[in-house]
């Protein structure tokens, strides 16, 4: 025991010296764990805050050549001062078609102010089965910018390719329209007979029907209980 104290003693700086650097190492791994701690709490964060605008087409319910364009804001945080402009599209006769309806509506003449979380702006923008056929051709780029609450501008691309469309097609009426043409013909056939133009028959019976057919029971049953006698 004496030996192991007495060698103790004698490397005592190098025992202090290791130690330091056990201590050194420890400190520098925990300083890196908590700074990689604090990055993902801010990114973590930032993104609850953040918009995320996405420009895109959806298919309209009523038909599936019917396109609507949609700009609506995907993120947890709101959007302001949101720009659209097209740069760029194919070299086809449709694709310029699309690009001017486009550009007649609002938010790509002066954007939009405001969009908030799950918010969307849309608006009919084309039928592929009217016009030029090269519509279903088209590819376009739109650019959209926008800021968020605290300032931040992004600047996202989005490709809208219609030849995505090719050859898909829809089984069916959905539901609700044809709930919506059900209820369309109820109410023509309730005006129809309220304004005159279609008479419903009616068979009334009167307090007198009742009297007569009380009296033709009661005498029924006496004939029975005389014959019966």
């Amino acid at each position: 025991m004496s030996d192991f104290l007495d060698s103790l003693n004698k490397n005592s700086g190098a025992l202090s010296a290791v130690f330091s650097g056990v201590v050194t190492v420890a400190t520098v791994i925990y300083a890196w764990l908590t700074w990689k701690l604090v990055d993902e709490t801010r990114k973590m964060r930032q993104a609850q805050t953040e918009p995320r605008v996405q420009v895109t087409y959806r298919v309209r319910e009523e038909w599936v050549n019917l396109l609507d364009i949609s700009v609506k804001n995907i993120g947890l945080g709101p959007a302001y001062d949101i720009r659209l402009h097209i740069r760029e599209h194919n070299d086809v006769s449709g694709a310029q078609i699309l690009k001017e309806a486009l550009l007649k509506l609002a938010c790509f003449k002066s954007g939009l102010s405001y969009l908030g979380p799950g918010q969307e702006y849309f608006s009919f923008w084309t039928s592929l089965a009217e016009g030029d056929a090269t519509k279903v051709d088209s590819r376009l780029v739109i650019v959209c910018s926008y800021k968020s609450a605290t300032g931040i501008s992004q600047v996202d691309d989005y490709v809208i390719d219609l030849s995505e469309m090719k050859g898909s097609s829809r089984l069916g009426e959905p539901p609700l329209h044809k709930m919506a043409k059900q209820l369309e013909k109820i109410e023509q056939h309730l005006q129809h007979t309220i304004g005159g133009s279609r008479r419903l028959r009616v068979d009334s019976f009167s307090q007198a029907d009742r009297d007569a057919e009380r009296a033709a029971l009661e005498e029924r049953i006496q004939r029975d209980r005389e014959g019966a006698n």
